[in-house]
């Protein structure tokens, strides 16, 4: 992350990578087929720790829009350490791991999944509430929103007050529908 902070993804290469952490090309390519798959491990790393933030709170007296904004904002700040060109990159190699088969944006998808499952369990949304569609919804405003955020479109506005205040919309929204 250090490299490609400092020279940009484009400029840094494997064998960059391979002299700063100390490793072979070979242990490299033992591990990873091509630097992007680095970058999308970092992606499944921050993902995976955005989840334990939901299950962490989930275990606790918990309103579904402050679950939303804490993923979120444990994504923001893994994104606050990237460069806007890193975290354009990264959207653009979840794109292209998708299509292969390996998608980490679907799991920010799963993290919405279990979030909206516990609250219908839970009675804080309605029974008939369609959990699998409103958190690929979901997902899909987290990975938009980040590509407007690196850009600069919100203003310095937090990526997890923008997209939360979005998603929660789309929640108390789709909930309000089941109702009628």
């Amino acid at each position: 992350m250090a490299l490609w902070r400092a020279n940009g993804y484009a400029g840094t290469t494997v064998a960059d990578i391979c002299r700063a952490a100390g490793v072979s090309k070979a242990l490299f390519y033992f591990y990873f087929p091509r630097k992007e798959d680095v970058l999308f491990e970092v992606g499944v790393v921050s993902t995976d720790v955005a989840h334990g933030v939901a299950t962490e709170m989930l275990n606790k007296p918990y309103e579904v829009p402050a679950v939303i904004t804490a993923v979120l904002a444990s994504i923001e700040e893994t994104m606050r350490r990237s460069t806007p060109e890193l975290i354009i990159e990264a959207i653009l190699e979840g794109y292209r791991q998708a299509l292969a088969g390996h998608d980490h944006l679907e799991r920010t998808s799963v993290i919405f999944d279990e979030v909206f499952s516990r609250a219908k369990r839970d009675g804080k949304l309605p029974a008939d509430f369609d959990v699998a569609h409103v958190a690929n919804v979901a997902q899909s405003l987290v990975g938009e929103g980040a590509r407007q955020w690196a850009a600069g479109k919100y203003g310095g506005r937090p990526f997890a007050e923008v997209v939360g205040r979005d998603i929660a919309a789309l929640v108390d929204g789709y909930a309000r529908s089941c109702s009628l």
